[in-house]
């Protein structure tokens, strides 16, 4: 196999990698890491010293590719059929400002929630949650008219959104007045690599922290 994704199911950056490995249909190897175990540690930090996942082997260059985002986008190499990044310049814009909004606004801050229910520190998280809810504005407005997060192909910006909306709305409910961003976030769910991400995630939904607040028809 030409391709090793080191990953854990259960993670929301990893999920945004394997919507797109699946939107593409490209082959590779599933690598999982537990960052619990000495040995996985070891392994992971070797390809990426920050030692986080996911992070994509090449093992035809011999390339190691961390950060969701750049591994997408490498993997347009791979994938024709359906590029994550639009070939033209500006689409392309548009693709990376909306993945950097999603990471930075929904994704970063519903981690820290969960990160900070994990380590039980009990912070205050009124900012991380007005982050998200901000965003979620943002995105209803953007979806109002057009069927995806960057225009009118699914993008790397719909697979950083998947995820990030997923758990993010466990945490802070959509407001119901957001009718855009309520039909975007079905029409996410219901795109088959979303719905093999979150099959694959399903046994692993226990270990997550606000997992009671994970709709029943995810269980």
């Amino acid at each position: 196999m030409a391709l090793t994704l080191y990953y854990h199911p259960l993670a929301s950056f990893c999920h945004k990698v394997l919507v797109a490995l699946y939107e593409n249909n490209i082959a590779f190897e599933a690598r999982m890491i537990d960052l619990g175990a000495e040995q996985d540690r070891a392994t992971l930090s070797a390809l990426w010293p920050f030692c986080k996942f996911p992070v994509l082997q090449d093992h035809t260059s011999q390339r190691s590719v961390p950060e969701s985002s750049i591994i997408i986008e490498y993997l347009d190499r791979f994938g024709e059929q359906n590029p994550m990044v639009p070939r033209n310049a500006e689409d392309a814009l548009q693709v990376r400002l909306w993945d950097r909004i999603l990471d930075n606004h929904v994704h970063e801050p519903m981690q820290n929630i969960v990160l900070d229910r994990i380590h039980g520190s009990q912070g205050d998280m009124a900012g991380a949650r007005a982050t998200i809810q901000t965003a979620y504005g943002l995105i209803n407005q953007q979806v109002a008219s057009q069927p995806w997060a960057a225009g009118h192909n699914f993008s790397l910006a719909d697979c950083a959104a998947a995820p990030a909306l997923f758990y993010a709305h466990t945490l802070e409910a959509f407001p119901e007045h957001h009718v855009h961003l309520h039909a975007y976030f079905e029409k996410l769910i219901a795109r088959p690599s979303v719905q093999r991400v979150l099959a694959e995630a399903k046994p692993y939904f226990p270990m997550y922290p606000f997992y009671s607040a994970i709709p029943a028809r995810f269980l």
